[in-house]
């Protein structure tokens, strides 16, 4: 195991899940380490680094989403996969909302598991792309479609999966509009309309000088989106 290997950790209070995505994600040629809750998942995130958090929803005592929130208040932006035993369609608006970059619901299969790892990895530059891609740039930022990597200058700016995957839709045909089914459709993490909105709120936050008065990521009443190139 090489220390440039991707070091991941994974927080689930059920012992016998930890033990089984530790001996998977490690045969995958990845570093894991592994906590119990939140408790122990902090202690660890203080005196070690980490490229993505495989995390538990429902966990004893602080829950996977109020863990999430705390990491974002703290300006940390470690990637954030979360999984959980519910399906609903408010449990992923609620991880999503909290600030996770993507869900996978229990029971997955493993290697949904190390497919969504390693896209989310690729997104936030620790995986490996042949593709230099094409880009877009508009109001000082330039978006590499085939990485998904949205940069200011140099200065590599975090999209969550869902962001990433929003963004792209709409760079991909910059200057016209594109409804919120479409989005959706081209959008597999985002999931529905509701949840288009709520990531779009996000995206402006890390583009927009002016959020409420949006320049590049417009609304198109009745439509959709639309991405104003300068």
């Amino acid at each position: 195991m090489h220390e440039n290997q991707p070091h991941i950790l994974v927080v689930d209070d059920d012992k016998r899940l930890r033990e089984l995505l530790h001996r998977y994600l490690s045969d995958q040629e990845l570093r894991v380490s592994t906590a119990a809750d939140a408790e122990e998942a902090r202690g660890k995130l203080a005196g070690l680094d980490f490229d993505l958090i495989v995390l538990d929803v429902m966990m004893p005592g602080e829950s996977g989403y109020e863990l999430t929130r705390w990491l974002r208040q703290q300006e940390r932006q470690i990637p954030i996969l979360m999984l959980t035993a519910m399906e609903e369609v408010e449990s992923r608006i609620t991880g999503l909302e909290s600030g996770a970059d993507d869900y996978l619901s229990k029971p997955f299969e493993p290697r949904e598991l190390i497919l969504r790892i390693n896209a989310i990895l690729r997104r936030s530059g620790q995986g490996q792309s042949d593709s230099g891609g094409d880009k877009v740039f508009f109001g000082g930022f330039s978006f590499d479609l085939a990485r998904g990597e949205l940069r200011r200058g140099e200065a590599y700016i975090h999209l969550t999966s869902a962001e990433s995957c929003l963004l792209k839709a709409l760079a991909e045909t910059p200057g016209v509009p594109v409804s919120r089914d479409r989005l959706a459709q081209a959008s597999p993490e985002i999931g529905n309309q509701r949840s288009i909105d709520v990531q779009m709120t996000r995206l402006r936050r890390k583009i927009e000088p002016d959020k409420k008065i949006p320049r590049y990521l417009q609304t198109v009443r009745g439509t959709g989106y639309v991405l104003m190139p300068d």
